[in-house]
Parts: C-alpha cells; structure tokens; sequence
C-alpha cells in the first residue's frame, strides 16, 4: 500500500511546475514549458490574435517551435493569493492534459477574468478548448 501511495505522490503534479513520471526503474523530472518574461508577453499581446469568453481571454502566436509554450496571467482583482495560485495551477494542469489535443508549435498567453474565481475545474477546461477551438488550434 506505501509502494501505491508513493507512486501516486510522484505522479502529482507539483506547485513549482515540474511533474515527475517513471520510465522503468527511473524516477524522471519533466520541466513545464511556459512563457516567463515580460517581453515575451508584450511581443505576443502585440502580434498575436485574441479571443475571449466569461472566464478567459486567450492570445496566440505562432512560435516556429516543435512544442507549445504557456504563459499565464491573474491580476490582483481577481483575488488574494490563494485563490491566484489556484486558478493558475488548474489552467496548468488543463494545458498539460490537454496537449496532444493541439497542434504544435505555439505560444499561448491565458488571462484569468474576475468571473473565474468561483469557476470549478469542469467549467474552466470547457472555457480553455473553447478558445482553442475558435482559435482553430485544436486537433
């Protein structure tokens, strides 16, 4: 039973973004691929295209890239820092599971709306491939 819940634990994802899987015997790290400076975001909100809906706004630019990058942003209006950290590890952990749903080779910016405070992990995923849909991303 101690062997099952420590396989679990490891394939929790993890606050700091890294998710750890086994391959074998080894237990192995994979880094979580997101957009993290300030100019990155300014050049995509310039360049890129936008859609929105109730809860998100999603900004896309194509990156040349073989991989998807992530950058996501809460204000402060949204609410304390709880509820911020929250929002942001759900719209990871949607991004991550739902990956090999979209094509390849774009960086994506996601800005939390206030109405997603009180939204549950159903209703944000179906907001996140609504967007993807309109943005024509989706598999």
């Amino acid at each position: 039973e101690e062997q099952k819940e420590e396989r679990n634990y490891q394939l929790r994802p993890h606050i700091c973004g890294l998710f750890f899987y086994n391959e074998g015997d080894i237990k192995l790290m994979k880094r979580f691929n997101s957009i993290k400076k300030n100019d990155e975001f300014r050049y995509i909100y310039k360049t890129g295209k936008s859609y929105a809906n109730k809860y998100i706004v999603m900004y896309i630019k194509d990156n040349k890239g073989q991989t998807n990058r992530i950058g996501i942003s809460v204000s402060k209006k949204v609410g304390n820092s709880v509820i911020r950290h929250r929002l942001t590890r759900i719209l990871r952990e949607i991004f991550r599971l739902n990956e090999e749903h979209l094509k390849k080779g774009n960086d994506i910016i996601v800005i939390v709306r206030n109405n997603s405070k009180d939204a549950d992990y159903k209703k944000m995923e179906s907001a996140y491939l609504h967007l993807c849909k309109l943005h024509g991303i989706l598999n």
